[in-house]
């Protein structure tokens, strides 16, 4: 029998491990089988109490437990935008290092959410979902992401960022910011940070903006306290009468459940 995944890269703020476990019952409930919330890393340093009383499941120590009890087969399906190095590097030392201890075993890895180059129009249309819910009046919208320091990421969000303004049309105008980015010319692809991109806007008298969120489940950045919605009150606070407004979390669209179904469905025939 195959063991699933759903696999984030993990995060100790307890909402992601929260989320990541709601989501992964309505996939389970949608493709009628079991599917196991579990980050690749620091989501077991969540102290049990914030999170229901279980623990958080992190990759080393959920595959450990299932090979000791006999299981070889496995399909992890990433919430990633993109083959990141957790993905391409992470995973495959995990296992090689399991490997030693507990014999080989056999894990698919469903394509991430938005691969390149053909990206995924159903995304697209999530995030131009959110931004018309949100928008009201405003037509400054800025797509803001983690940011990287590996220019194969920030290309998932400038693709991602043409097809959503396809979708949303001329009366929208989009542009791109990252949350973190490191010093120096050699990391200008990364676009500006987001708290650099509203003060800009703000003092060209714009009556707002629209942060759409690239994140799918809350953590340091996204979320409630996170350093988003910080970044807009502070901008906001400094700069009266100019409002800005958040879209909610991929993860909270209906439609994204649907999508994970996919590529499950996907590997499973492979």
């Amino acid at each position: 029998m195959t063991t699933i995944l759903l696999s984030d890269n993990g995060s100790t703020q307890p909402n992601a491990t929260i989320q990541l476990r709601q989501l992964s019952k309505l996939l389970s409930d949608n493709i009628g089988q079991t599917v196991h919330p579990v980050s690749l890393q620091h989501a077991n340093k969540i102290p049990v109490e914030k999170i229901g009383g279980t623990k958080a499941q992190v990759f080393s120590e959920f595959m450990a437990e299932k090979l000791s009890e006999g299981s070889r087969d496995y399909i992890l399906l990433p919430l990633f935008f993109g083959n990141s190095k957790a993905l391409t590097k992470f995973v495959p030392d995990e296992k090689a290092r399991l490997e030693e201890e507990y014999g080989e075993f056999e894990i698919k890895i469903a394509k991430p959410v938005y691969p390149l180059p053909e990206g995924d129009a159903r995304l697209a249309k999530i995030l131009a979902d959110h931004v018309k819910q949100t928008a009201g009046g405003l037509r400054n919208i800025v797509l803001v992401d983690h940011g990287s320091p590996v220019p194969r990421v920030t290309a998932v969000r400038e693709h991602l960022a043409n097809s959503v303004q396809d979708q949303l049309g001329d009366q929208y105008q989009l542009a791109q910011a990252c949350m973190e980015r490191r010093e120096g010319k050699e990391y200008d692809f990364n676009g500006q940070l987001l708290e650099d991109w509203l003060n800009e806007r703000a003092k060209e008298k714009s009556p707002g903006a629209v942060v759409a969120m690239m994140f799918f489940l809350p953590g340091r950045h996204a979320g409630e306290g996170g350093d988003i919605a910080e970044i807009c009150q502070s901008v906001m606070n400094k700069n009266p009468g100019f409002d800005v407004a958040i879209t909610p979390l991929i993860a909270e669209h209906p439609e994204f459940v649907s999508l994970l179904a996919q590529r499950y469905k996907n590997i499973e025939e492979t």
